[in-house]
């Protein structure tokens, strides 16, 4: 990760809202190409709404989301689709279809949006569920699967077009710490294999130690940004007493 690139996405000045109610009120920044970017905070902060208006499902009140140059804002909708190909998302309770293998959920991207023949898909799908270590598990339906395989292999669908960046909603909800530090593992082999940019949601301060080249903390009470930095700078150096309980784990 190289912070003096141009970035691969870029905030500025953004507003959201749901009718009448602002949820973030004017918050910027930008996320560098190959980092592990992570976007935490308290339960109805709006780390998911931040997420939906970057990867183009809402339109915020104003602002402006660059993604690798590109404004999806102002974008017609072909070109916002072409513009969204850069990007793969893994949803928080992974979104497999269940009546589909492991296999047949990874292709659907490549059914829905390329000409390749069926070989092609078949190869580039399995090349997918052997990345995230699933490979041997290709015929099985999601309901055969624990909850950190369903999210593995949500991660391997999300990569199937070879996105530049992957959003990951709640990567660790639900799974046990061993499980969860297999995912965090996962993560850090992608960007450093691939050069991928991964934007992650998330709770879980050992995945936030371990993984995160930054972080953004939301803060419902002020609809915005409260800290930006390494975990670990912010732990210690935070001037925000709340920021530092979060990252030491400390009662108010």
């Amino acid at each position: 990760m190289n912070s003096n690139q141009t970035p691969i996405i870029s905030v500025q000045h953004l507003i959201t809202a749901f009718g009448n109610t602002v949820i973030l009120d004017n918050i910027s920044f930008d996320v560098h190409p190959g980092e592990v970017f992570l976007i935490i905070g308290p339960s109805g902060c709006g780390k998911s709404t931040l997420i939906k208006h970057m990867i183009g499902l809402f339109k915020p009140v104003s602002g402006k989301i660059f993604i690798d140059g590109d404004d999806i804002v102002e974008a017609e909708e072909d070109t916002l689709q072409w513009i969204l190909r850069k990007i793969g998302v893994m949803y928080q309770r992974g979104a497999l279809f269940g009546s589909m293998s492991l296999m047949e959920n990874v292709k659907l991207p490549l059914e829905e949006f390329t000409d390749l023949p069926h070989e092609a898909m078949d190869l580039i799908a399995m090349m997918k569920l052997k990345m995230v270590g699933l490979k041997e598990f290709r015929h099985l339906m999601p309901s055969e699967l624990s909850g950190g395989m369903q999210k593995r292999a949500a991660i391997a669908r999300a990569m199937a077009l070879d996105p530049q960046i992957l959003f990951l909603d709640e990567l660790s909800a639900g799974l046990d710490p061993i499980t969860s530090a297999g995912l965090d593992e996962l993560v850090l082999e992608l960007t450093e294999s691939l050069g991928i940019t991964f934007v992650i949601v998330t709770h879980e301060l050992p995945s936030i130690y371990r993984i995160a080249d930054r972080v953004i903390m939301l803060d419902k009470s002020v609809k915005g940004i409260i800290a930006m930095g390494h975990p670990h700078e912010l732990r210690e150096k935070s001037d925000n007493p709340y920021v530092r309980r979060f990252f030491n784990r400390e009662a108010g």
